[in-house]
């Protein structure tokens, strides 16, 4: 299958266009009150907003559609690497095949357990795992022994409910194995769509294939896998042209399977072992980076947005303010890095520098400190709200209905297991209390109330 859904001509013809009228402020105003309405926005719209100097009123469309769908609830996950053992040659990662100063490690099913028990420990409930691309040591059938160590691992009240899984582009028969693991999420990152760009960081290994690579979340559709991820790492192209061509991706995904993106990840360039990220010259600042975020907020209205610990706090904040909806927290990209935290053996493994080092819990007082509603929520996923389920409730502007409740449900749960008794976790409680009364449904404020009780009794797991 040839990636021609993404039309190189036609995001060059989209770039020229915008820079036409970017001064256009009758067309401007238009598109706003176009995306006002939470049905999304073309590329050439999207793109035309993220060049206009009408900042102020992208960013307060922007938080306004992400209260709307998703109200002042954060999701927290944290990533697990598996293995980083690699074939790639990708220039812009340390875990290049090429890169003989990097220690390798591949975690056993032992090793596993002893990471997820320190996640569980921390209270977190959701995790991505990723890992390198080699067909000896990180084949499927060991992504698949992973997942079901990290599902049958419990410690004390803690539970990963769900496991999203970021690994390299597979083969549809993979993907039918993964959907049988019942994962949550499939998470690719296409890095740059600019295909020239792209053959030239990509020049050895399976990941070179341009085709193979943008096409992989078609096979995962196709065999069965209705949440995808998408994600670009800006920096190693220009941002405008990924822009559009993550839009192009999405209503390519929405057009061909009714279901676009369940998340788009908004990654940027780090430093890392062997990489300087100073040399990529498309490198974009905060200021850039923010109205990215609100731009994809406003065009792809339904979709989670993630931020990682790639972002300081001062960035991740503003990006919470603009429509981001999920972030990872207490994070370690070094392979065994949760349980094995001073092993100096396995230093210089990270993946990237990391911008943000604050533990789980530092991270859920700092929401609740800004007005959000730190959310542990896997019940989507556990009650079949995937796929055409998911969005349907979502566009329809009904998801906030399930996602607000239950975050108050696993907030208190994160506050009896695991929040130290300090003034944090008191304002937690009024947090949730005031949270109950926002509910608009009477009969929800009451399923809610009801399933904090059960919580409070000792029981666990109460969602709708």
């Amino acid at each position: 299958m040839k990636a021609d859904f993404i039309n190189h001509q036609e995001i060059l013809n989209t770039l020229k266009w915008a820079d036409e009228n970017k001064g256009n402020h009758e067309m401007i105003d238009a598109i706003m009150v176009k995306a006002a309405a939470k049905n999304g926005l073309t590329p050439r719209e999207a793109s035309l907003l993220l060049v206009s100097d009408k900042t102020d009123e992208l960013f307060k469309l922007a938080k306004g559609i992400k209260d709307e769908f998703y109200g002042g609830r954060v999701v927290l996950f944290a990533p697990l690497y598996l293995s980083n053992y690699c074939v790639n040659g990708c220039t812009y990662c340390p875990y290049r095949l090429e890169n003989e100063d990097m220690p390798r490690r591949k975690l056993s099913q032992d090793d596993i357990a002893r990471e997820v028990v320190a996640l569980q420990e921390m209270g977190h409930k959701r995790i991505v795992i990723e890992a390198g691309e080699h067909p000896k040591y990180n084949n499927i059938e060991y992504i698949i022994e992973c997942i079901r160590t990290i599902q049958n691992t419990k410690y004390k009240n803690g539970a990963i409910r769900r496991v999203n899984v970021n690994i390299a582009a597979a083969t549809a028969e993979e993907y039918r194995k993964l959907k049988a693991a019942d994962i949550g999420t499939y998470i690719l990152f296409q890095e740059t769509y600019h295909k020239p760009t792209y053959e030239a960081l990509h020049p050895s290994g399976p990941k070179a294939d341009y085709d193979w690579h943008t096409t992989a979340h078609d096979r995962a559709m196709q065999a069965g896998l209705d949440d995808v991820g998408v994600g670009v790492l800006f920096g190693l192209y220009d941002y405008r042209y990924e822009l559009a061509a993550i839009l192009m991706h999405a209503d390519h995904l929405e057009r061909m399977y009714g279901v676009g993106p369940h998340t788009v990840s908004l990654p940027r360039i780090r430093s890392a072992q062997g990489i300087d990220s100073s040399n990529f010259p498309n490198a974009i600042d905060d200021a850039t980076f923010a109205r990215l975020v609100a731009t994809v907020r406003v065009a792809v209205p339904y979709t989670g947005i993630i931020i990682s610990t790639r972002e300081t706090e001062s960035c991740r904040k503003i990006a919470l303010d603009l429509g981001a909806t999920q972030i990872s927290g207490g994070s370690k990209t070094t392979v065994g890095g949760y349980a094995e935290d001073t092993n100096e053996d396995y230093d210089g493994t990270d993946q990237f520098d990391l911008c943000d080092h604050r533990t789980l819990g530092e991270i859920v007082d700092w929401l609740i400190e800004g007005g959000f509603i730190p959310s542990f929520c896997t019940a989507c996923y556990r009650l079949g709200r995937t796929g055409d389920r998911f969005m349907d409730l979502c566009k329809s502007g009904q998801i906030l209905n399930c996602c607000h409740p239950n975050a108050l449900t696993t907030l208190q749960e994160y506050l009896l297991d695991y929040a130290p008794d300090n003034p944090a976790k008191a304002a937690a409680e009024v947090v949730i209390q005031a949270g109950i009364q926002n509910i608009p449904s009477e009969k929800m404020r009451e399923i809610t109330t009801a399933n904090l009780q059960k919580i409070k009794e000792g029981g666990r797991d109460y969602y709708v």
